[in-house]
């Protein structure tokens, strides 16, 4: 690939990009028995045939290197009463220990944690890994999903928090 000059400053970037609103999940895996979780906004639809959905890991993230060796994820679409758990997950150097213990949450058919008051969860196995910049851009296959409770969803756009 060949460089191209930028003329973009990052700050603007962030904000112009923060314009596009997103739904707010938080991706699971395990390893051994240590449970880890990130809060995600990059989180879409890829394929329905076969059923493919992807996430962006920030490659420093510990979360990143967990999740690449497991081979297998989960994802809980928070509903607005989960601002608390997004806000939670999305703080580096944390105690891995008990993290989860504050929401209740059930293991998937994959031994991923999912959270019960998710309007809908999703587990995965991975099927690709692509580089993108300073994150990787982990594609999995779609193995179980369940619609676990009714609410409106917890969105993100321009920097906040948001409701529908």
């Amino acid at each position: 690939m060949h460089s191209i000059e930028r003329h973009v400053d990052p700050e603007t970037y962030r904000k112009v990009v923060g314009r596009f609103a997103t739904g707010v999940a938080i991706v699971t895996t395990s390893q051994g028995e240590i449970d880890h979780a990130m809060t995600v906004n990059s989180f879409t639809s890829v394929s329905l045939e076969p059923l493919l959905v992807l996430f962006c890991a920030e490659k420093v993230a510990r979360f990143h290197d967990a999740v690449l060796e497991s081979g297998v994820w989960g994802v809980s679409v928070l509903p607005a009463s989960m601002e608390d758990a997004s806000r939670f997950f999305a703080h580096r150097g944390r105690p891995l220990n008990g993290q989860l213990s504050r929401w209740p949450h059930h293991r998937g058919e994959s031994g991923v944690a999912l959270f019960d008051d998710a309007i809908a969860t999703l587990e995965c196995a991975t099927t690709a890994v692509h580089g993108g910049g300073d994150h990787s851009i982990v594609v999995g296959e779609v193995t179980a999903l369940d619609t676990p409770s009714d609410g409106a969803p917890l969105l993100y756009h321009d920097g906040l928090y948001k409701r529908l």
